[in-house]
Protein backbone atom coordinates (compact mmCIF):
# COMPACT_ATOMS: atom_id res chain seq x y z
CA UNK A 1 0.00 0.00 0.00
CA UNK A 2 1.21 3.55 -0.77
CA UNK A 3 1.76 5.90 1.86
CA UNK A 4 -0.34 8.42 0.76
CA UNK A 5 -3.15 5.67 0.84
CA UNK A 6 -2.18 4.67 4.43
CA UNK A 7 -4.85 6.54 6.19
CA UNK A 8 -7.50 6.63 3.78
CA UNK A 9 -7.55 2.69 3.77
CA UNK A 10 -7.76 2.62 7.63
CA UNK A 11 -10.61 5.41 7.76
CA UNK A 12 -13.97 4.45 9.28
CA UNK A 13 -15.17 5.66 5.78
CA UNK A 14 -13.45 3.50 3.59
CA UNK A 15 -14.18 0.80 6.11
CA UNK A 16 -17.89 1.20 6.07
CA UNK A 17 -18.05 1.62 2.05
CA UNK A 18 -16.22 -1.31 1.53
CA UNK A 19 -18.86 -3.55 3.96
CA UNK A 20 -21.57 -1.65 1.70
CA UNK A 21 -19.64 -2.58 -1.44
CA UNK A 22 -19.72 -6.27 -0.48
CA UNK A 23 -22.70 -6.50 1.13
CA UNK A 24 -24.32 -5.32 -2.18
CA UNK A 25 -22.59 -7.76 -4.56
CA UNK A 26 -23.37 -10.91 -2.07
CA UNK A 27 -27.18 -9.79 -2.96
CA UNK A 28 -26.66 -9.79 -6.58
CA UNK A 29 -24.34 -12.72 -7.08
CA UNK A 30 -23.23 -14.01 -3.87
CA UNK A 31 -20.21 -12.13 -4.14
CA UNK A 32 -18.10 -13.54 -6.48
CA UNK A 33 -15.35 -12.15 -8.71
CA UNK A 34 -16.43 -9.06 -10.82
CA UNK A 35 -13.94 -10.15 -13.27
CA UNK A 36 -14.32 -14.02 -14.07
CA UNK A 37 -17.45 -15.11 -12.31
CA UNK A 38 -15.97 -18.26 -11.31
CA UNK A 39 -14.81 -17.35 -7.54
CA UNK A 40 -15.73 -15.43 -4.49
CA UNK A 41 -14.59 -11.67 -4.50
CA UNK A 42 -11.26 -11.26 -2.15
CA UNK A 43 -10.39 -7.94 -2.39
CA UNK A 44 -12.44 -4.65 -3.55
CA UNK A 45 -10.91 -2.85 -5.98
CA UNK A 46 -10.85 0.64 -7.38
CA UNK A 47 -11.05 0.53 -11.50
CA UNK A 48 -9.56 4.19 -11.30
CA UNK A 49 -6.30 3.92 -9.25
CA UNK A 50 -5.72 5.86 -5.82
CA UNK A 51 -3.32 9.00 -6.67
CA UNK A 52 -2.10 11.96 -3.88
CA UNK A 53 -4.48 13.83 -6.32
CA UNK A 54 -7.40 11.92 -6.03
CA UNK A 55 -7.41 10.60 -2.92
CA UNK A 56 -9.75 13.29 -1.03
CA UNK A 57 -12.10 13.18 -3.76
CA UNK A 58 -14.74 10.61 -2.30
CA UNK A 59 -16.26 10.34 -5.95
CA UNK A 60 -13.52 8.31 -6.50
CA UNK A 61 -12.47 6.59 -3.63
CA UNK A 62 -15.85 5.96 -2.05
CA UNK A 63 -17.82 5.48 -5.11
CA UNK A 64 -19.58 2.12 -5.91
CA UNK A 65 -19.19 3.15 -9.24
CA UNK A 66 -15.19 3.22 -9.28
CA UNK A 67 -15.64 -0.14 -7.47
CA UNK A 68 -15.30 -3.66 -8.21
CA UNK A 69 -14.94 -7.01 -5.88
CA UNK A 70 -12.68 -9.23 -7.87
CA UNK A 71 -10.99 -12.40 -6.61
CA UNK A 72 -7.14 -12.70 -5.84
CA UNK A 73 -5.94 -13.80 -9.35
CA UNK A 74 -7.76 -11.77 -11.00
CA UNK A 75 -6.82 -9.34 -8.77
CA UNK A 76 -3.20 -10.19 -9.07
CA UNK A 77 -3.59 -10.31 -12.62
CA UNK A 78 -4.69 -6.44 -12.95
CA UNK A 79 -1.65 -5.60 -11.32
CA UNK A 80 0.86 -7.47 -12.93
CA UNK A 81 -0.69 -6.03 -16.54
CA UNK A 82 -0.89 -2.23 -14.48
CA UNK A 83 2.98 -2.70 -14.01
CA UNK A 84 3.79 -4.18 -17.06
CA UNK A 85 2.54 -1.42 -18.70
CA UNK A 86 3.94 1.02 -16.69
CA UNK A 87 7.68 -0.40 -16.88
CA UNK A 88 7.07 -0.77 -20.82
CA UNK A 89 6.13 2.63 -21.11
CA UNK A 90 8.94 4.34 -19.23
CA UNK A 91 11.47 2.09 -20.93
Amino acid sequence: MKEFAKGFYNSAAWRKCRRAYIDSRIMVDGGMCEICGERVGYIVHHKQMLTPTNIADPNITLSFDNLQYVCKPCHDNMIERLFNYKTRRTS
